[in-house]
């Protein structure tokens, strides 16, 4: 084979290998890239994923928080119709109390006012008896006595 043939042959098998070696430089490149991309994909993702979780439990937190505020609230609301409840029926009780001691201090003087009037009345019926029989009482014996 003549020498020029073997340059030649040579050049062109050099030519192939340049060729060669640039092409796979190039899809490692490529690689590389896309390698990074989905990487950077990938960080993003997690980001997001990660920040959806915050805010899950942010809310949630703050559900917990509302359900607790509105049970306290609950709970403050019955205490207090509780307390009224009870200082309605001390006050009714008292306001009976009262009543009933006003009925009976009433109904004792009205008693007595009438055993009064009774003994009054028998009195005055004895009296009345004593003056038709024209007895002097034992008061005016003893004072006609002294004169």
């Amino acid at each position: 084979m003549p020498v020029h043939m073997k340059e030649r042959k040579e050049k062109k098998r050099e030519r192939k290998e340049k060729k060669r070696k640039e092409k796979r430089r190039k899809e490692k490149k490529k690689r590389r890239k896309k390698k990074k991309r989905r990487r950077r994909e990938e960080k993003r993702r997690e980001e997001k994923r990660r920040e959806e979780k915050r805010r899950e439990e942010k809310k949630r937190k703050e559900k917990k928080r509302k359900e607790k505020k509105r049970k306290e609230k609950k709970r403050k609301e019955k205490k207090r119709k509780e307390k009224k409840r009870k200082e309605k029926k001390r006050k009714e009780k008292k306001r009976k109390e009262k009543k009933r001691k006003e009925k009976k201090r009433k109904e004792k003087k009205r008693k007595e006012k009438k055993r009064k009037e009774k003994k009054r009345k028998e009195k005055k019926r004895k009296e009345k008896k004593r003056k038709e029989k024209g007895c002097i009482p034992f008061e005016m014996l003893s004072e006609i006595i002294k004169s």
